[in-house]
């Protein structure tokens, strides 16, 4: 339809699936591989809804794209869940919209007293905590300038409340290039949500708040197990 937005839709993927993980009473004591949210069913149910409070004679947002940036465990100290981020990755590519781009996670490890790497009997490095994300929203933020630079885009969503990610909605919104608009998982209940916002917030942008009932439609059926 004419002036429909063509849009792509950043997903910082562990932000978005831990934040409505925790956040909703029906899914905070689940196991989280129970809660893994499909990039593109999570794509089209953000534009249904925002879309469907939009005012009369608006343009609607039509899925471009969805591009989603996420950490993925080491082969070396956590086989099956490197296994299963693959797996993932491959089913939810299958649609041609989707892409999935994944970095790393950071693993620091245990020394010994003379400060080398202590090891297991079996030569292996011993882990110091649990391992971290690292450079994902740097990739995210790179990822929403590039989109509103192309003159095929109209509008770009950042699906993350990582407020390190302010300065790409700053930028972006400086570009004037594309529309940017962010998304939150909201709890109606506790009117708890957590929403990013640009630097000057004298100048709000467009956030769609996504409830429960939402976060529950956007969890991937598949079992990677």
């Amino acid at each position: 339809m004419a002036g429909d937005l063509r849009t792509v839709v950043i997903v910082d993927y562990q932000n978005v699936h831990l934040t409505g993980h925790g956040l909703f009473p029906s899914t905070r004591h689940l196991p989280r591989h129970e809660t893994l949210v499909h990039p593109l069913m999570f794509a089209q149910r953000l534009l249904q809804v925002r879309n469907s409070r939009q005012r009369d004679g608006m343009p609607a947002a039509v899925l471009g794209r969805v591009e989603v940036f996420r950490g993925q465990p080491s082969p070396e100290h956590d086989a099956d869940a490197y296994a299963r981020n693959l797996a993932q990755k491959s089913h939810w590519e299958q649609d041609p919209r989707v892409s999935v781009t994944l970095r790393p996670l950071k693993y620091e490890y245990q020394r010994d007293a003379t400060g080398r790497h202590a090891t297991d009997i079996n030569g292996r490095r011993l882990l110091s905590g649990a391992p971290r994300e690292k450079g994902v929203d740097v990739m995210c933020a790179l990822a929403a300038v590039r989109a509103a630079r192309d003159a095929a885009t109209d509008l770009v969503i950042l699906a993350s409340s990582d407020s390190d990610l302010a300065p790409a909605l700053d930028e972006v919104r400086r570009m004037a290039c594309a529309k940017v608009e962010t998304f939150c998982w909201y709890d109606v209940t506790t009117q708890v949500g957590y929403q990013l916002h640009p630097t000057d917030r004298t100048r709000p942008l467009w956030n769609t708040r996504m409830n429960e009932a939402d976060f529950r439609s956007c969890v991937d059926p598949k079992s990677y197990l």
